[in-house]
């Protein structure tokens, strides 16, 4: 379990499973989300969460992992765009690791 801060000052914070950040990973929802210019904003938030209503939607085999990762992660009351941000920071971060750990095994 990894833990985000949510907004700028550190009030508020998110816990992050390691099987929301495998669900990013298996339906590469950060792939293309964020333009030319590298900012997250609101609009950016609001892209995402088309993507994966677009995605439940369109499946039709079990999309509980989709489910459970707007439930924890996407829809939670404290994400906004600084969330976001932190969130795609820890993904990057566990998939260094994950790469790491793949390297160590050969």
């Amino acid at each position: 379990m990894y833990t985000i801060q949510a907004n700028t000052s550190g009030t508020r914070c998110m816990e992050v499973s390691g099987k929301n950040l495998a669900t990013i990973e298996k339906y590469a929802l950060f792939r293309h989300l964020i333009d030319s210019t590298g900012i997250i904003d609101e609009d950016v938030l609001e892209k995402l969460r088309l993507n994966i209503r677009a995605l439940i939607a369109a499946q039709t085999e079990d999309s509980r992992d989709l489910l459970d990762l707007c439930i924890d992660v996407i829809y939670h009351n404290n994400m906004k765009a600084f969330g976001l941000q932190q969130l795609i920071k820890l993904y990057l971060r566990w998939l260094s690791k994950d790469d790491e750990s793949e390297e160590d095994d050969k």
